[in-house]
């Protein structure tokens, strides 16, 4: 009886090819029918199945550690270096020597003075134009203003930056911080020519715009499309209104952003599934159509990114680089300094407790801006 079975199958396999369908023949396995159609035998298959096909490799995430290992050992040495003990009278928790930080009132972070952050290379745009330090724009992307302030960025990054190294690497995700914190800092140097910047929060917002593109861009290979795309958003929504706070650089969230958003386009495109697929046909299978590596939207949005990225470089009538310059006058009293405006006429008295000149004319700034 089981040979007629057996014969009746191989008469419907040639009767099918007759018709048209090419069907490959494997080797029968060497266990019995029963194994084979047991639940274990089935879970077996499945799992040598998914182990054979990994058409995205893996990375092991060592960088993004490294940065927050950095991050915080750099903040600690701005302490150290801060040593507020010795140069104000009234520090925050000074049981911690020469740790403590600066009085809430000049830094509520709880963290170094602005004359320490400015020594150790934060962004400051007249150092920048007028001393050539463009070493700034990257270099304050390493700095903090406290601790509540590291800690949060801390724990951004290890949030995100983690997936997004496992998942490309620690070549593009190194490059897509590094330029998107250096967008950050440029378009805050564009129009936020105040006081100075700290922070790693462009390069931040720069991985969250690159995981929205890398979204869009790959958006075929997603199971789940708009509720991936409605929860980014909602993050990326409540990370850009933090931004609307007092004392934050909105414009170093929005430049990094933009720059990991464009640079998602370019560094993080993924092959789309059927060039796999047909990579990892068995031999002898003729495939209906041959797939390309990707989709002709995502050259488009690779080309376009590419095209505003370079274009964004070059100064327009909207910015430049050029400082523009602010005159005051003063009189000082004391320790009270009355400055006074001369392109608007705004007169303030300030409290200056040293006669630092990058501090009168950061004041000088504030008040004709």
């Amino acid at each position: 009886m089981s040979r007629k079975k057996k014969r009746l199958g191989l008469f419907e396999m040639a009767r099918d090819r007759r018709e048209g369908l090419e069907i490959k023949v494997v080797n029968p396995p060497t266990n019995n029918a029963s194994e084979q159609t047991s639940p274990a035998g089935r879970r077996r298959r499945q799992r040598t199945s998914f182990a054979e096909f990994r058409p995205f490799k893996l990375w092991f995430p060592w960088l993004v550690p490294a940065v927050v290992v950095a991050n915080i050992a750099l903040f600690a040495i701005s302490m150290f270096i801060n040593n507020c003990p010795k140069n104000s009278p009234h520090c925050s928790a000074r049981f911690l020597g020469r740790f403590s930080f600066q009085p809430m009132k000049e830094n509520p972070l709880l963290g170094p003075s602005s004359t320490t952050l400015e020594k150790m290379g934060a962004l400051d745009v007249t150092m920048v134009v007028h001393k050539h330090q463009v070493w700034r724009l990257f270099t304050c992307i390493w700095l903090h203003a406290g601790v509540f302030h590291v800690l949060a960025n801390m724990l951004s990054l290890i949030f995100i930056g983690i997936r997004l190294e496992q998942e490309f690497g620690f070549v593009r995700i190194g490059l897509l911080y590094m330029i998107s914190g250096f967008g950050g800092s440029l378009l805050s140097s564009l129009f936020n020519r105040n006081g100075i910047s700290v922070g790693a929060s462009g390069a931040l917002f720069g991985l969250l715009g690159a995981m929205l593109s890398e979204l869009l861009t790959n958006w075929t290979i997603y199971a789940n499309k708009f509720a991936a795309l409605l929860t980014l958003i909602f993050i990326i929504a409540i990370n850009l209104a933090v931004g609307i706070l007092p004392h934050v650089d909105n414009f170093a969230h929005l430049g990094g952003f933009t720059s990991g958003f464009l640079l998602g386009f370019v560094f993080l495109i993924r092959p789309q599934y059927g060039y796999f697929n047909q990579r990892n046909n068995p031999r002898g299978y003729a495939a209906p159509s041959a797939k390309s590596k990707h989709k002709p939207y995502q050259y488009v949005l690779w080309i376009t990114s590419l095209v505003l990225l370079i274009a964004g470089c070059v100064p327009t009538s909207l910015w430049n680089c050029k400082s523009q310059n602010v005159y005051c006058e003063s009189s000082q009293i004391g320790r009270q300094m009355n400055l006074t405006c001369i392109a608007n006429g705004r007169t303030e008295m300030y409290k200056l407790a040293s006669d630092n000149p990058s501090q009168i004319q950061q004041l000088c700034s504030q008040l004709c801006s």
